[in-house]
């Protein structure tokens, strides 16, 4: 059964009170499950509600309970879906912007079409995968936003957008070999996007990789980079924004960076604290803009770890006190490690080959104490620090 006759097979009846049914199944017990099930159901049913309930269970993160509970997914739809957290942000930016309709082209599962819909904004939700298509019209109906949300199963490039205020593009960036980072290669790519962007009446966000290189940005953009819960999930590009301006948001918040043009920061040896800039402010290369902020400087040149001498506050670093520096040598930092009981090792590195889990098993730390070991480099030259996160 493929992924379009397994989604059809459970919005029946039958189907949905079998999911119902598999709802909570332990992984541990999914074989047992199965078995007992095909007495009385189609085996081909049994197999897509376990499916299912899995990609449910996956999806949580993502999600939330409640919502994955009730939303239906396939494979790529969980895997490549926004986290709601992030599409609600984005959501309200649109909406921010005035915007009441979108055309939401590549909308996959229909997570941001979901997080239009209850920013009050209408959606037209394209896909050209039929099980996807099927899977974000469900999602729509599931979910009590079957009003506000039309499900178009087309290929994007031939959609006319010009009904609505915005567009929002999701292009696929994954191939048969994996993730694409080209944004040429992206389906649509990104210069079709971009194109479709700048008809829009009112404005346009085109998520993109975060690691999209910063001279492939238009001129005419707005770059976005968004991390939650400190793990960067995606860049966006804007329309109809702030031509030209380059941000960094942090969530929960949402706490905005804006950048500033600043040079880079000086090189400067190592003072009592280390801060550790997101990874969105990293991305959007607005380490200048802390070390502004903290009144500090660069461990290196080519390493986005800033330090100063004291300790001052900022939404978009973690502030570390340093207790030792030492050059990089195992046996000295086993040593050390031994004689400050330190039993719990967070190992962070930039700059450096080792590997947090290689020296940890090195290093054997045992005892009540936790400490923090960062594998960097200071002026060029390979170098331990060691400390504690500020509380």
């Amino acid at each position: 059964m493929n992924d379009l006759d397994a989604l059809l097979a459970l919005l029946t009846p039958e189907g949905r009170a079998l999911l119902d049914e598999v709802r909570d199944t332990d992984p541990a017990r999914e074989l047992a499950v199965a078995t007992r099930l095909r007495r009385t159901q189609p085996a081909e049913l049994v197999s897509a509600a376990l499916g299912q309930a899995r990609l449910r269970q996956r999806a949580v993160a993502k999600f939330g309970a409640e919502d994955a509970g009730r939303m239906f997914f396939t494979p790529n739809g969980v895997e490549q879906s926004t986290r709601a957290s992030v599409a609600a942000y984005r959501a309200e930016r649109l909406k921010g912007l005035g915007v009441t309709s979108v055309a939401d082209l590549c909308c996959g599962i229909g997570g941001d079409a979901v997080a239009l819909a209850r920013a009050g904004i209408r959606v037209l939700a394209v896909d050209r995968d039929p099980a996807t298509a099927a899977a974000a019209r469900a999602n729509a109906e599931a979910l009590g936003l079957g009003e506000l949300i039309e499900v178009r199963e087309a290929d994007v490039t031939e959609v006319d957008t010009g009904g609505y205020d915005a567009v929002f593009v999701d292009p696929a960036r994954r191939g048969g070999r994996g993730r694409i980072f080209d944004p040429e290669a992206y389906s649509p790519p990104l210069s079709w996007a971009v194109e479709a962007a700048r008809k829009a009446p009112l404005g346009a966000a085109l998520k993109v990789a975060p690691g999209i290189p910063h001279e492939a940005v238009p001129e005419d953009a707005e770059a976005e980079w968004i991390s939650d819960g400190g793990d960067v999930k995606e860049a966006v590009l804007w329309f109809g924004t702030a031509p030209g301006a380059v941000r960094a948001t942090l969530l929960p918040g949402p706490r905005t960076l804006l950048g500033t043009g600043l040079p880079d920061p000086e090189v400067r040896t190592p003072g009592r604290y280390l801060y550790e800039p997101d990874g969105a402010v990293v991305r959007a290369h607005l380490v200048a803009e802390v070390a502004e902020q903290v009144g500090g400087g660069l461990l290196d040149a080519t390493i986005a770890y800033v330090t100063s001498d004291e300790l001052r506050p900022t939404s978009y670093a973690t502030a570390y006190e340093i207790t030792d520096r030492m050059p990089f040598n195992v046996k000295k930092l086993k040593a050390l490690l031994r004689e400050r009981e330190v039993g719990t090792l967070t190992v962070k590195k930039r700059g450096s080959a080792v590997e947090p889990e290689e020296l940890r098993r090195k290093v054997k730390p045992q005892g009540p104490n936790a400490a923090t070991v960062f594998m960097t480099r200071v002026a060029g030259a390979p170098t331990m620090l060691i400390g504690h996160p500020v509380r």
